[in-house]
């Protein structure tokens, strides 16, 4: 299916009418530090404050006040992380029918207790699976045995077609917009919001923005058509995917200017600094967008740019891994295997002489070995600042410290960290 025939066959205003009784019309907002950070206008699409919390009820209620009575009575399902289940389960309730939802087992508790909230006793949920696509197996197979009705994520036009009225709201608050950044997970989102722009706006340049660990619209992009990729990084749930869809690619290699990937450290930099500077609490597909701006720092200089906030559903309980993510992103968190000598004195000499003024072990655990005698220690040292590191490894080899620096890369950092 081509770009010039899908486009034919989404009409984005009939769905902001429809969607007019269930979405929230959500906030334009200029936002000043980043305005400032970056010398332009800066402008974010609150999608976090949608009723659901994220931009998929748009996509979900469009495609499901579509079908049929007949469809509805039969029931529908959905594979989702999180968001498109919240989508989904709030239009189960608003239109009376059964749904079953599919959500992987490492789903955060908060998501699964928020769908089951708006979706109260219309939806039941299954959990299946590591990722997305694991569930998503499951959930087609089960629609089939019960003669139910798929209902997508991202890739069907009018999931598309629904969530491209983000960028109808975009356009009707600010009609000059030079760069717009979205998220992109299977696509659903940037395909419907970039359709819209290339005809209505099509002098914005459109930025796709997906997380390091899953880059599976880049590598599409790169390929020349959806690739199934081996292995992604969970930790940006809400846009980890191993293939984008067939419809958002066909779609969205027409419609993107560019695609960037951003580090998962990255993502929960801008994390903290949005709920310490804004206040603004989104979950980490929710801030990568504007996490990209640093890349685009130049080209975006005076230039009205709107970032696409998809998303705040976040569990407080990741907070601390968000915190030790971006601290080692930012250079500032650092462990090390320590085989302290068996002497008096070694470990106060490590404290008073190695470590700087300001470094601090955040985290000292000695590992057994086989024979239950003490092994090396695990240290983690967290610094002030990034440059103090070499002051550091330069302390560690002055004092004849015998050590082991583990990098995030490898596999002892996983298995010890």
């Amino acid at each position: 299916m081509d770009t010039i025939t899908t486009g034919a066959l989404l009409n984005f205003a009939e769905a902001s009418q429809r969607l007019k009784a269930v979405v929230r019309r959500t906030p334009l907002n200029f936002n000043q530090h980043l305005s400032a950070k970056y010398a332009c206008n800066i402008f974010l699409k609150r999608e976090d404050l949608q009723e659901v919390r994220s931009y998929k009820i748009r996509g979900a209620y469009n495609m499901m006040s579509n079908l049929s009575p007949a469809q509805l009575q039969r029931g529908v399902v959905c594979a989702s992380a999180g968001n498109h289940a919240q989508g989904f389960a709030y239009s189960c309730k608003k239109l009376n029918c059964r749904g079953v939802i599919f959500m992987p087992v490492i789903t955060p508790n908060q998501k699964i207790n928020q769908t089951k909230m708006f979706g109260e006793n219309f939806i039941d949920i299954k959990l299946v699976g590591d990722t997305f696509d694991d569930c998503a197996v499951a959930a087609k197979k089960y629609t089939e045995e019960n003669n139910m009705v798929f209902i997508p994520p991202f890739d069907d036009l009018k999931i598309i077609e629904g969530q491209g009225t983000v960028g109808v709201e975009i356009l009707e608050d600010l009609n000059d917009v030079d760069y717009l950044f979205v998220p992109v997970g299977g696509g659903g989102l940037s395909a419907g919001v970039g359709s819209f722009f290339k005809t209505w706006s099509p002098k914005t340049k459109i930025i796709g923005v997906e997380p390091e660990g899953a880059p599976s619209m880049y590598e599409a992009l790169k390929a020349g058509h959806p690739v199934m990729l081996d292995n992604i990084e969970r930790f940006v749930d809400g846009a980890a995917v191993k293939r984008v869809g067939d419809i958002t690619f066909s779609i969205c290699k027409d419609v993107l200017d560019d695609m960037y990937l951003v580090p998962e450290g990255k993502v929960c930099t801008t994390i903290l600094k949005l709920y310490n500077e804004d206040a603004i609490v989104v979950e980490p597909a929710g801030a990568l967008s504007i996490a990209a701006l640093d890349a685009y720092a130049e080209v975006i200089k005076g230039k009205n740019v709107v970032c696409v906030v998809s998303g705040s559903n976040n569990d407080i309980d990741r907070m601390q891994e968000i915190k030790e993510r971006s601290l080692q992103y930012e250079g500032l968190k650092h462990y090390f295997l320590v085989r302290f000598a068996q002497r008096p004195g070694a470990l106060k000499e490590f404290v008073n002489h190695v470590l700087g003024e300001h470094d601090d072990i955040t985290r000292f655990e000695y590992m057994q070995k086989h024979n239950k005698e003490t092994g090396p220690a695990l240290v983690g040292i967290e610094l002030k600042l990034k440059e103090d590191y070499q002051t550091l490894l330069q302390n560690l080899d002055r004092y004849r410290v015998n050590y082991t620096e583990l990098k995030s890369n490898d596999n002892a950092f996983g298995y010890l960290v």
